[in-house]
């Protein structure tokens, strides 16, 4: 597939005529406005904070804390990164897990009491870094990630797998080993771990997180049970059933943390699980995605916002159901996501180059950032009153500005939500305000070496473009697994 380069893309009218011909909808402004005029330097209140600004920092894993679940210099640089961006929501720093087994890598930090003061120190330096070139941190909305990486579990070694899942899974199992019912959670031990939530939420509440996040994304634990519909017992089957642990998560937190926010970041549709084409696999140059064999899973009832009758279309029925029960709930932050970066990559972080264990793209990846942003924009809409954080935004650019300016402008979304492109170029936002004009060898261009290098048990960054990175032992590491 010939994909056109968005650099190749020089004008608001070139870029427009390629958006066309790819018969996409992804509107954006051909000018950007810049100081305290621009839409994305407007605040919002919620739940009585102010928010400085329309940027916000998405989460990331880095792979880089202690074993025990601590933090180290490299995650300090990064926070402090987070701090110096100008971006004024930062939405959870990086997944914390809420309990060792619980890790997706047995380097994530872990929200317990031995690290109460390490986590507090990395969100101390994120505030005090801001508050130093910005003069404020008032308007400064800082929250924490919690989770469960169920499916995902690797705590005890980068390359073992110790999956702990919601249900059997008839694609899913076999690509990662997932042996039988053992490896099913009880619902017994599902309401110890709904205590295990609570209490980790006490504790960032304890360190100055404003709020916490309730993940439910990706195909960690708790999205997975978004999915539960052949799980008997309290935590499957009904909607109702597979919504119970959030529902008893926010009742603990609004009980034992009263006037902490929470929000919850939420993959709102899925596809089916995909994979290299065989056929066109060229060398050590994987094919382009294709997906996985599904027939004899039909009707698809494995996944969230999905179409159970043709699983590579999604379906918004639930979500918008899922969407109302937050509103009951009180939760008034959500931020979306789409699929997750293990099965389906292409549509939950649109890329031109794939980690060393996706597959080449499927599409051009400006469909997949429309994909993601064309949803946003019919849910906000439909719920005016929930603050929405939107994603797949780092594909665009050059672009990503004026796109982000014209959603938050027309009230498609509340804030843009910056993932990986931050790793390489924190101060973005900044600059868009200061009218500096973008510092385009630090723009990401979706190298994925972010993720490449985790998957292969390496600490996470930009190697590409951030000398930090660079210069490190690591990036040799990562060279030679890339050429081998």
């Amino acid at each position: 597939m010939k994909i056109k380069r968005l650099t190749s893309l020089k004008t608001p009218e070139q870029f427009r005529e390629h958006i066309e011909q790819l018969g996409i909808d992804l509107p954006f402004d051909d000018d950007l406005i810049t100081g305290d005029a621009s839409p994305l330097e407007q605040s919002v209140t919620v739940d009585g904070h102010t928010i400085g600004n329309r940027w916000a920092i998405n989460p990331m894993e880095g792979w880089d804390g202690t074993t025990t679940g601590g933090s180290t210099d490299h995650m300090k640089r990064r926070w402090e990164r987070f701090g110096l961006s100008g971006a004024k929501f930062i939405w959870g720093g990086e997944a914390m897990a809420v309990r060792a087994d619980g890790r997706a890598n047995p380097n994530q930090l872990i929200m317990k009491k031995e690290n109460q003061q390490d986590i507090q120190d990395l969100h101390d330096h994120l505030i005090a870094t801001h508050k130093e070139h910005f003069g404020t941190s008032e308007d400064l909305f800082v929250g924490f990630q919690l989770t469960h990486s169920g499916r995902f579990c690797r705590p005890n070694d980068k390359k073992v797998i110790e999956p702990r899942v919601a249900y059997l899974h008839p694609v899913l199992d076999k690509k990662f080993n997932v042996t039988g019912q053992e490896c099913v959670w009880t619902d017994m031990e599902i309401d110890e771990l709904i205590k295990d939530y609570i209490a980790a939420a006490k504790l960032s509440h304890a360190c100055g997180a404003k709020f916490v996040d309730i993940k439910h994304c990706h195909g960690y634990l708790l999205h997975e049970f978004l999915s539960a519909h052949t799980r008997p017992g309290n935590y499957g089957g009904s909607f109702e059933n597979r919504t119970r642990i959030l529902r008893e998560i926010v009742k603990g937190i609004k009980s034992e943390c009263p006037g902490m926010s929470v929000g919850v970041r939420v993959s709102i549709f899925d596809y089916v699980p995909f994979r290299p084409d065989p056929e066109k696999n060229e060398g050590k140059k994987m094919g382009p995605g294709i997906p996985e064999e599904y027939s004899h899973a039909l009707p698809y009832n494995y996944g969230f916002g999905i179409n159970p009758d043709n699983p590579v279309e999604y379906d918004l029925s639930e979500p918008i159901k899922f969407l109302e029960l937050l509103e009951e709930l009180g939760v008034k932050l959500v931020n979306f996501s789409a699929g997750s970066p293990y099965y389906n990559p292409h549509i939950q972080r649109p890329a031109l180059y794939p980690p060393s264990d996706g597959y080449q793209p499927c599409e051009d990846p400006l469909i997949g950032v429309a994909r993601q942003l064309k949803v946003t924009k019919e849910l906000k809409l439909k719920f005016p009153n929930l603050y929405i954080v939107g994603s797949a935004y780092s594909y665009l650019q050059e672009w990503l500005p004026n796109v982000a300016q014209h959603f938050v402008r027309e009230g498609y979304v509340d804030f843009a939500g910056l993932g990986r492109i931050v790793l390489s170029y924190p101060d973005l936002p900044a600059d868009i305000k200061n009218g500096n004009g973008l510092q385009k060898k630090k723009i990401c261009r979706t190298f994925s070496d972010c993720t490449t290098a985790p998957r292969n048990g390496i600490i996470s960054g930009c190697f590409p473009l951030d000398d930090y990175y660079k210069k490190s032992d690591e990036y040799g590491q990562l060279q030679a697994i890339k050429k081998g």
